[in-house]
């Protein structure tokens, strides 16, 4: 009986992303503090990626990681920002179906291919650190670019499934998405369809792109950290952790926003503090990993002076 009153129901074609609805008051505000901070996120990780192709002193395993990684930052605030600055603005919080679907298989492939980006660039400095005299063999360009590649190719094939399995499920019990982009627990749970299959995959892919590129990270950072504290002198041991100092903290930003937000309970009262932790690594994290990498790194400080330079002395020329 129940089916049958499921399948009478009219299927839901349209989303409404409640968002920050309940700060209407404060919309103006937010609109001006994520237009800030959108501008802020393409400035910063575009001009990472200017200054490693532009300077051929970073044209390195770990600059090259740097680089992608950056890359792929301007675009994860891109499948999500520009839809919430637009609803701020208009206040039109109306997403289709197919338009939901979409920005979840970019932000899920995106946040995929970042896992084992991450994971990648802890285990250019564990061979840095730990095995250096097989550095150059095992960290050579034509491997950093085959890793990098098979990142970014895998995790945009791999969503691929739960995409299709997405868009076979019928929407009939609400169109209100409590959330302000399209994530895959919303979505699953405004569906009347079977979810199971769905949600097993899901957890599958989860493991192979979330909890394998953590362990891989986690692990590398445990071998370097005790190749450290064997170093004998003070000033050795601060040079060796400072190259992964800044890789270090990004990870930690990352994997711990998503643990508290995909691994805690959801309740209602959790519900609201899961929306913030979704700001961290949706908006803020973006926003912090260019700041962390050119500030902290001499290297990159470098190659802006350079740049900086060279175009001035070619405008002074002109």
């Amino acid at each position: 009986m129940a089916h049958a009153e499921l399948r009478n129901q009219t299927p839901i074609k349209e989303f409404i992303l409640l968002g920050f609805g309940d700060l209407l008051e404060l919309e103006p505000l937010l609109f001006l503090l994520f237009l800030a901070i959108y501008v802020a996120i393409m400035m910063g990780n575009v001009l990472i990626v200017v200054i490693v192709v532009a300077n051929r002193h970073l044209h390195t395993p770990m600059y090259f990681f740097l680089g992608n990684l950056s890359l792929l930052e301007a675009c994860y605030s891109s499948t999500i920002l520009p839809k919430v600055l637009a609803s701020l603005v208009t206040g039109d919080r109306i997403i289709s179906v197919s338009g939901c679907i979409t920005q979840f298989y970019f932000f899920g492939s995106l946040a995929a291919a970042e896992s084992y980006l991450l994971a990648m660039m802890s285990y250019d400095r564990y061979l840095a650190i730990c095995s250096p005299l097989h550095y150059a063999v095992l960290m050579s360009s034509k491997r950093c670019l085959q890793l990098t590649a098979g990142s970014w190719m895998s995790a945009f094939l791999a969503n691929c499934v739960v995409i299709f399995l997405a868009s076979q499920l019928t929407f009939c019990i609400s169109n209100e998405i409590p959330h302000f982009f399209c994530d895959f627990s919303p979505i699953v749970n405004l569906s009347c369809s079977d979810t199971t299959i769905i949600e097993l995959v899901t957890l599958i892919m989860a493991f192979i792109f979330t909890l394998m590129p953590f362990l891989l990270t986690l692990t590398s950072y445990i071998c370097i950290i005790t190749t450290i504290l064997r170093i004998p002198s003070t000033r050795g041991r601060q040079k060796a952790f400072s190259t992964c100092s800044s890789h270090l903290i990004v990870v930690g930003i990352f994997y711990g926003t998503i643990i508290v937000v995909y691994m805690l309970p959801s309740t209602e009262t959790l519900r609201g503090l899961n929306r913030m932790f979704s700001v961290f690594y949706t908006v803020l994290t973006p926003l912090v990993n260019p700041l962390i990498y050119t500030l902290r790194n001499k290297e990159v400080h470098k190659a802006l002076r350079r740049m900086t330079a060279n175009k001035r002395r070619a405008f002074c020329k002109s």
